[in-house]
């Protein structure tokens, strides 16, 4: 194991989904986990995987080879990120959220390498213009997604893959392109329950033929 300094394993966070104990954290030998971070049992830490310093892992989650988590950031339980996946600072990841490989998270509204008069670089730490990006539970987000700053991904959401997110995702949209755009509802379980739609879906309750459950959205 590569580890820059001691982290924290956290055993003790508070269970809500049905388990038997799980076991201590298990990192891969060529992951590097700075100092300061919390990552809760269960979870794995892929080859070559890196995290910074502060960041907080629930627990039963997977962090993908090659990805990266930037200082402070936030992941809940059953988190899965798949490989060669970048978050930055300022973003809060719920439980049960899919973030599949190579997407990218951005959290600066005005960025730059230095200073208006190239005379120094710029600071790395966030600034004002540095803002929160939150993903909220059971989210799906496909292959090679950008996600722009400061917005919120809503609760069961689908992102297609190769999208571009600009703008907030309301809960249980399936949204695709660049630009992403709402296309449609899914379910919970990840079956679409609308289709072909172009903007906001009609405010309504929408059954899902595979589970038998009811999206209801307004």
């Amino acid at each position: 194991m590569h580890s820059e300094q001691p982290f924290a394993m956290d055993p003790t966070m508070p269970p809500h989904f049905d388990q038997q104990p799980l076991p201590p954290a298990w990192l891969h030998p060529t992951a590097i986990v700075d100092g300061d971070c919390t990552i809760g049992a269960g979870t794995k830490v892929w080859d070559n995987a890196h995290i910074r310093s502060g960041a907080r892992i629930g627990r039963k989650c997977i962090i993908g080879e090659k990805s990266y988590l930037a200082y402070n950031v936030i992941l809940g339980d059953l988190v899965k990120l798949n490989a060669a996946v970048y978050i930055c600072a300022q973003v809060e990841i719920e439980d049960g959220v899919l973030i599949a490989a190579h997407t990218v998270f951005t959290n600066d509204r005005f960025p730059r390498a230095c200073d208006p008069d190239l005379h120094d670089l710029a600071t790395s730490a966030p600034t004002e213009a540095t803002l929160w990006t939150r993903v909220k539970r059971g989210a799906s987000i496909g292959a090679n997604c950008t996600i722009g700053p400061g917005l919120t991904l809503g609760e069961f959401c689908m992102i297609g893959m190769g999208s571009v997110v600009t703008r907030n995702v309301p809960a249980h949209a399936l949204l695709i392109g660049s630009p992403a755009r709402i296309v449609g509802l899914v379910c919970r379980c990840g079956e679409p329950v609308l289709r072909g739609c172009n903007g906001t879906p009609p405010a309504g309750d929408y059954p899902c033929a595979r589970c038998n459950r009811t999206v209801h959205f307004s």
